[in-house]
């Protein structure tokens, strides 16, 4: 039971390490919490200090999920890796060593489905990037390719993966719900290089 619990804490704590945060002010001497929509994700990042850093942030975020799923393996114990994922997205979203404030859940969720259905990650990294191509919205394309996670996984006979993946695209969309009203409005950002009007 100790280790379980040492095991959950640690989740928790991979998830909470605020890699965009990190990378901003080692880097670019930048809080990217102070610029764009004052988010600690890949998102915000690639917005607010460019391309090389959106990457090292959204791999950085991607890899504390798929770890997080596999500390059950590395402690030889008896669980679902789901659980240990949960806990890395709840410390990504509310991460204890940035006051709580967090990203939005997509790349650590994506990292944790690489630890434990590579072939769902795969997939549901296609459909996000098809339908950013379509779009142009990285939030809306979020959301997207939770709703397609959900349904693909539908048809896998793996109940805990269905309940946490239901969990995770829920949670995506209800981290989502301000770009919901810009995308509504109209006034979202779309990605620059993936738009005609840039």
């Amino acid at each position: 039971m100790v280790q379980i619990i040492l095991c959950v804490i640690l989740a928790y704590l991979l998830g909470s390490i605020p890699s965009g945060l990190i990378i901003g002010k080692v880097f670019y001497k930048t809080d990217i919490r102070e610029h764009g929509s004052g988010n600690l994700g890949g998102t915000n990042t690639f917005r607010t200090l460019g391309v090389k850093a959106g990457l090292a942030v959204t791999i950085a975020d991607i890899l504390k999920g798929t770890l997080a799923a596999y500390l059950p393996h590395l402690f030889h114990l008896e669980l679902n890796e789901l659980i240990f994922g949960i806990f890395a997205i709840i410390g990504h979203t509310y991460p204890i060593f940035a006051g709580f404030r967090g990203g939005k859940a997509v790349a650590t969720s994506a990292g944790v489905l690489l630890g434990y259905a590579p072939l769902l990650f795969l997939t549901v990294l296609v459909i996000f990037f098809i339908s950013l191509f379509i779009t142009k919205y990285v939030s809306l394309s979020s959301m997207i390719a939770g709703v397609c996670a959900v349904i693909y996984s539908l048809f896998l006979n793996d109940i805990p993966l269905i309940i946490v993946v239901v969990f995770m695209a829920s949670f995506v969309v209800y981290r989502h719900r301000a770009n919901i009203k810009r995308i509504i409005n109209k006034t979202e950002p779309k990605v620059k290089w993936l738009s005609r009007n840039h």
